[in-house]
């Protein structure tokens, strides 16, 4: 394999059932980014249920109508030799942050060399706007685009008019006029996809143009990581995805695009398709064209994290139904906390609109205004409040360089345990110290947390310390104890844990 083609993808090794899995985005790039005074209003959208046979034919007819709006997509980048790092592409250097840096001498500056990368991308409109991936085009100086039914060696130039990282989306558009009219794809609803709906992925796998593959919807809403400490619910589908699949569209059985195709799964043997791949919801880009068009995606931020609220705590928290977002955690300063949210509210009403679950309140925050203020509903101790916050706008580089780091672990002596399968110990000044916990902080420290426990199903960390047992300030081992054994068996402890200097509220069910 040339060293051109090996630019194309790395994988981002996990570990997963005791082997090495990554995350291999399939292609990359950068972008000048355009701005634009002309708006996009969002392509019509096709919500009909899903219905009628799957025949021999169907797959042949979907394939014939929409692979002449897919194009392949070839972007060149000037790279630093030594950070071919390929993680959503552009010098991200996530692989180096997750791993560590190393190998290059304090004195040999990086010697920059041209890569270039294989992608692909959909027509979304015959005056040449086409849907990619952001990594595709991201950190690209030229970008190439070629058509079905057109000779291979015919590209024509392309330019970014918005990228959006946190959806890995952006849209491109035709400097040069094509020979032939373009063919337009249409949109599908991605909210209606199930597990177990077929789809069909056409891209530019290795560089083998227009390859179509067939699969169904293994699941929806699989959290995927976008930035560092966001992420974005994702679909996940058995369809061959391989490295030049990257932003290619993922279609349901009327032809309709649902998702663009952006990662796969792979194990360390191989860097190709194993039957696990990922795609974007193309409902959260199609809401974002506008946006994109105009050059700059801005979205609304409160300061949270929120969870869903778990089923067999209802009435722990006062609901008669699965309902609202779970608040997890309050950064320090953000509108929430001047709002006067805290860690373990239920946020049920967002300025008038009823919260299902934490994806609403999600596309709530994000679609408001920033400067605006709303009243927001929660339920607190089983009761109601309204509290009026105001929306701030998201600084996604301010933010990720705000990441927390996570401080050494200490293994002090463990001096009380709990049904809950973990254990805890006194939190000293020193190991305070060393866990970056303020000064005016006390808690008590875990010390363990015993594998498939309730406790570890819940997220609960060694190196957690924890402030409130079911809201309940404790600052010694004992006394947490005391609290933990009163829950009774199947009810459900909530506890408030400082992790990375930030306050996150966890609920632990008792076997």
């Amino acid at each position: 394999m040339s060293s051109r083609k090996t630019t194309l993808f790395y994988a981002l090794l996990l570990a997963v059932a005791s082997a090495a899995v990554g995350l291999v985005v399939a292609s990359r790039l950068d972008l000048s980014p355009a701005s634009s005074a002309q708006t996009m209003a969002a392509p019509p959208m096709n919500s009909a249920p899903l219905s009628g046979p799957v025949d021999a034919g169907t797959f042949r007819t979907i394939a014939k109508a929409v692979s002449p709006a897919v194009v392949n997509i070839r972007s060149t980048s000037k790279q630093r030799a030594q950070e071919m790092t390929e993680f959503f592409g552009g010098g991200d250097d996530l692989l180096e942050r997750f791993f560590g840096g190393g190998g290059r001498g304090q004195n040999q500056p990086p010697r920059e060399q041209e890569a270039q990368a294989a992608g692909t991308g959909f027509v979304i409109s015959k005056d040449g706007f086409i849907l990619t991936n952001n990594h595709v085009v991201d950190n690209a100086t030229k970008i190439e685009v070629s058509l079905y039914g057109e000779d291979s060696d015919i590209y024509y130039e392309a330019k970014i008019i918005g990228h959006d990282p946190l959806s890995d989306s952006a849209l491109i558009k035709l400097v040069d006029t094509p020979r032939t009219p373009l063919t337009e794809v249409k949109f599908g609803d991605s909210a209606q996809m199930e597990p177990g709906d077929w789809v069909m992925a056409i891209g530019n796998p290795f560089g083998l143009a227009h390859t179509v593959s067939v699969g169904v919807i293994s699941a929806t809403e699989r959290p995927f990581p976008m930035t560092d400490g966001r992420s974005q619910d994702v679909l996940q589908t058995d369809a061959a995805i391989n490295p030049g699949n990257s932003g290619g569209p993922l279609l349901n059985v009327r032809g309709e695009v649902v998702g663009i195709n952006t990662a796969i799964y792979t194990d360390a043997r191989q860097q190709g398709n194993i039957g696990i791949g990922f795609a974007i919801p193309i409902n959260m880009v199609r809401e974002l064209l506008p946006q994109l068009r105009q050059g700059k995606v801005t979205r609304g931020v409160i300061g949270v994290q929120v969870l869903p609220v778990p089923a067999d705590a209802l009435s722990e928290f006062g609901l008669k139904e699965r309902r609202g977002a779970l608040v997890a955690v309050v950064s320090p300063d953000g509108p929430a906390q001047k709002a006067g949210l805290e860690p373990g509210d239920v946020i049920v009403e967002f300025n008038g609109k009823g919260v299902r679950n934490r994806d609403d309140l999600v596309s709530f925050v994000v679609g408001t205004k920033p400067g605006t203020t709303v009243p927001v509903k929660v339920l607190r101790d089983k009761k109601e409040r309204v509290l009026n916050l105001t929306i701030d706008e998201l600084n996604l580089e301010s933010e990720t360089a705000r990441t927390a780091r996570g401080g050494p672990r200490e293994e002090p002596e463990e001096q009380a345990s709990t049904g809950f399968g973990l254990t805890m110990g006194p939190l000293t000044a020193d190991i305070a110290r060393r866990l970056q916990v303020p000064a005016d902080a006390s808690g008590v420290l875990i010390t363990g947390v015993e594998q498939g426990s309730p406790a570890f199903r819940a997220g609960l960390l060694r190196g957690d310390v924890i402030l409130q047992v079911n809201r309940q300030t404790v600052t010694a081992p004992a006394e947490a104890g005391r609290l933990l054994s009163q829950v009774p068996d199947g009810s459900t402890a909530f506890f408030l844990i400082l992790r990375n200097g930030q306050e996150t509220f966890v609920t632990v069910r008792k076997r």
